[in-house]
């Protein structure tokens, strides 16, 4: 019964898979909230069109570091006019190791790393959306890894070379 013999060193064990991705830090880089026609917009009847845009910017600080941004901008609007606008830069510093395949990487920072960001952004949306006197706004979720894939489509079609860990994405 080899099988269940356990191995006395350490050295004797599998590799486990090296690949790992930390978040090191998240903060809330920048956040604005504008209502331009306040508060006469309060008087008027609440059926908004809400757009909501998100966009992620990646920087290598080294050593298997990345300073990732996220950035969300809802604007709301009352037929022409602009009922309120927030945009919130939620950013986090992430380890990513191990990955030694440039797309699995840029896949991880892309999809993987904004998935981490996103509910503290959503919660920062929300919270200012609600400061600023208006009903409460919840972003619904996002999947990252689904809009870096339409991306690299996008690029690949446009016959460009896809920015690994840049994507855009605007609902409604």
């Amino acid at each position: 019964m080899a099988a269940d013999v356990i191995p006395e060193s350490p050295a004797a064990l599998p590799q486990a898979d090296a690949r790992q991705v930390l978040l090191q830090k998240f903060y809330l880089r920048d956040a604005s909230v504008e209502a331009p026609l306040a508060p006469q917009i309060f008087s008027r009847p609440w059926q908004p069109q809400v757009d909501v845009n998100v966009a992620t910017n990646v920087q290598s600080l080294g050593d298997d570091q990345f300073h990732l941004v996220l950035t969300i901008t809802v604007t709301a609007k009352l037929g022409t006019d602009v009922a309120f606008l927030v945009e919130v830069q939620q950013a986090g510093v992430f380890v990513v190791r191990g990955f030694p395949n440039e797309q699995e990487r840029a896949a991880v920072l892309a999809g993987y790393c904004p998935s981490l960001l996103f509910p503290f952004a959503r919660e920062a949306v929300a919270d200012f959306v609600q400061k600023a006197g208006f009903p409460q706004l919840l972003l619904q979720p996002i999947n990252f890894e689904a809009l870096f894939i339409e991306h690299l489509n996008r690029a690949r079609a446009e016959g460009q070379v896809a920015a690994p860990a840049a994507a855009e994405a605007t609902t409604h």
